[in-house]
């Protein structure tokens, strides 16, 4: 059966004490902070450690436990946690696996916000980061350290959308002994299977494809079965309380995620395709194209791509000219994040601890929706005909 049929015919009946539940197409959502035990003798065995079903507000309510089901068996991993936002799920996996004298290993075109943590938190905490070139490969062994515990990969990458090469990566580090994990929301567990390529740890921003609306803050880590103990006891001292609702909201879009990444991804490279010749336009930076640097690996480990790419204009133009550009369009809104039905815009020259080939340059993202591609070709072109 194909995943996206798996994912459509998932029923919930049975609640967390295993009694039977209506047959909803979707699971209830729960509300509450006490949860009442049935009999003293369940109370004694949550004391224990022993009761499978939610204790507590926080202990993970029937929906919560059924979004982490689907998508530890999406990822094919062995345990998956939410947590309430995609930051979250990188803070709590770095909580989770490193320690104080640890030493890290974290590409450079990582999400921005977990490479302040490492260097404003995790830094406190006396564990060393080495921020590595964003299309690593073999070159990755000059960088491990006798102390190096974890290496955090992201591919594509952030804004510049390098690739590394997975499998030559994940080979080295289990020969040393280091944890991979891998941000893998651009690609989304129907596109990239991390595990397949011996990565043992898979991280996703729900807020974005998987949930699909714009409308819910969350994350996901899945482990494999080697450190599925390790994420799963770190998370029931933490006790991270991923909402109910939220929860729901993220099942509802999964029910869409094939279909709609399918559009995405066409609509996607039509645009990148038309960018492509365009005279103002300098590079296109989209994996799936022939002229991305990786593009080799992504057709190798890939089995598709998303809406998210970004390009380069050939003149360094001024901030006053971009916004001749850019606040002329009327179907990119400019915001944060990206994966939801509305297409967005961001800009900005990328600051990195590595050499970039796209140092000096104004990168411009572009994630595209669900809008009519031919109404955002217009907008575009109607957008850089301002620039001078």
């Amino acid at each position: 059966m194909k995943e996206e049929s798996k994912i459509i015919h998932r029923l919930w009946t049975v609640d967390g004490h295993g009694n039977n539940l209506p047959t909803t197409v979707n699971p209830p959502v729960y509300r509450g902070s006490t949860v009442l035990f049935d009999t003293y003798e369940d109370m004694y065995m949550a004391g224990q450690g022993r009761y499978d079903g939610p204790t507590y507000g926080t202990d993970r309510f029937p929906v919560q436990r059924c979004l982490e089901e689907a998508l530890r068996e999406l990822e094919g991993g062995s345990v998956t946690r939410v947590y309430p936002s995609g930051i979250a799920a990188i803070q709590n996996f770095f909580y989770a696996f490193t320690k104080s004298g640890d030493h890290i290993l974290v590409v450079d075109n990582a999400y921005g916000p977990g490479v302040r943590f490492c260097k404003k938190v995790l830094a406190k905490f006396n564990i060393e980061t080495t921020f590595i070139p964003p299309s690593v490969a073999e070159d990755i062994e000059q960088y491990i350290k006798p102390n190096t515990v974890l290496i955090l990969l992201e591919s594509p990458g952030s804004n510049t959308f390098e690739i590394q090469d997975i499998p030559v990566i994940t080979t080295i580090a289990e020969k040393n002994g280091i944890v991979t994990a891998l941000d893998n929301t651009w690609a989304t567990p129907l596109y990239l299977k991390p595990f397949e390529l011996g990565v043992d740890v898979s991280i996703q921003a729900i807020s974005k494809y998987i949930s699909g609306y714009s409308d819910v803050l969350m994350g996901a880590v899945t482990v494999n079965e080697k450190y599925g103990h390790i994420l799963d006891n770190f998370h029931s001292v933490t006790e991270m309380y991923t909402p109910d609702s939220d929860c729901y909201l993220a099942l509802r879009g999964m029910k869409t995620l094939s279909i709609r990444l399918k559009q995405h991804e066409q609509s996607a490279i039509q645009v990148a395709s038309w960018l492509g010749g365009h005279e103002k336009v300098d590079t296109v930076i989209h994996p799936a194209l022939p002229n991305h640097p990786e593009h080799h690996l992504w057709k190798r480990d890939f089995s598709g791509s998303s809406g998210l790419f970004a390009f380069t204009l050939k003149k360094d133009y001024s901030t006053e000219e971009l916004a001749g550009f850019i606040n002329k369009l009327n179907h990119f809104g400019l915001g944060y994040s990206w994966g939801g039905y509305k297409s967005l815009l961001t800009a900005a020259k990328q600051r990195r601890n590595t050499p970039s080939r796209f140092s000096g340059k104004t990168i411009i993202r572009l994630n595209i929706g669900l809008e009519g591609v031919e109404d955002l070709i217009l907008d575009l072109e109607q957008g850089i005909e301002m620039l001078p």
